[in-house]
């Protein structure tokens, strides 16, 4: 009978009495798991640079996703690591067009967009299509202002291709890189700038440009109101992209800096519009003459001359 007493439960007292008697002894709180505890040690720092780093994206979510990326990179030589730059869905870069379109005050388009998965098939295309865009464009427009005049012979300017080509590429990457290398240079000399990734400044730039695609085939209408109206309205949404895209990122440097750094951005994307409307689409009429007009022109005042 002496084990069977032994097994009897025993009844214990407060949790306090039993720790006064054996201040020794190990005890093991369990809790409910719906319950949250009433206070918690908040991480020291302000509330303001938080906000900052939720605007540029810099939570440890974000540098999560970064270090995992990084890990399972290819070396740059082979056919992977590129093709990494191009993995990119259907859904992902409608939806980087749309926020290139319609930006939001006070949201950063690299935090909502490019930062998950940065993307090179979206800028490329979009710079192909505009560049097609304004050389074909371009020539309708001029066709259409011509139109009827028995001087003019329409003659398809193959050039304009190439020189759009040349100019659109060279904006989309040489600028971006040049922000680029400003950005890390300001980084290391003020250090509560964030820079962004080339590969994200670069989506920025690329994305940014699609408005002009649909503002290039209205630039075909022979109205100079209209045109200057449309590259006003283009410049306004594609500016506030690259506007309140970089701010946040340069807002903590000098005040002239940063002011200095916005309005070289606007002004550089102002240029690209202005000067694709100015040699595209208001070229001089006599480029358009046939050379088989001109040359009995110049016959004729050459034998006036003598």
């Amino acid at each position: 009978m002496a084990a069977v007493d032994d097994l009897q439960f025993e009844e214990f007292g407060d949790t306090a009495t039993s720790l006064a008697a054996n201040p020794d002894a190990t005890t093991i709180s369990i809790e409910d798991p719906g319950e949250t505890p009433e206070h918690q040690p908040g991480p020291p720092g302000g509330s303001g640079r938080e906000e900052d780093d939720e605007l540029l994206g810099n939570d440890d979510s974000d540098k999560t996703e970064l270090l995992a990326g990084q890990k399972k990179s290819s070396p740059f030589w082979t056919f992977e690591y590129y093709q990494t730059f191009f993995d990119v869905d259907t859904y992902q870069v409608f939806d980087r067009i749309k926020g290139s379109l319609l930006p939001i005050p006070g949201k950063n388009f690299v935090r909502l967009y490019i930062r998950s998965n940065p993307d090179l098939y979206g800028p490329f295309w979009i710079c192909a299509t505009l560049v097609f865009a304004i050389a074909i464009s371009g020539n309708l427009s001029n066709f259409l202002i011509h139109l009827g005049r028995k001087t003019y012979h329409y003659v398809p300017e193959f050039r304009k291709v190439s020189i759009a080509a040349t100019i659109i590429y060279a904006y989309a990457w040489l600028v971006p890189l040049a922000l680029w290398g400003f950005l890390v240079w300001r980084n290391s000399k003020v250090m509560n700038i964030v820079s962004y990734s080339f590969l994200e400044i670069v989506c920025v730039y690329g994305y940014s440009l699609f408005i002009y695609i649909p503002t290039a085939i209205l630039w075909i209408i022979p109205q100079k109101v209209v045109r200057w109206i449309l590259v006003m309205i283009a410049l306004g949404i594609s500016g506030s992209v690259l506007a309140m895209t970089f701010w946040p990122a340069v807002r903590e440097d000098n005040r002239r800096i940063a002011l200095a750094t916005i309005v070289t951005i606007v002004l550089l994307h102002m240029l690209l519009s202005v000067g694709c409307l100015a040699y595209f689409f208001d070229a001089p009429e006599m480029d358009h003459l046939p050379t088989s007009t001109a040359a009995p022109n110049q016959t004729a005042a050459a034998a006036k001359s003598s």
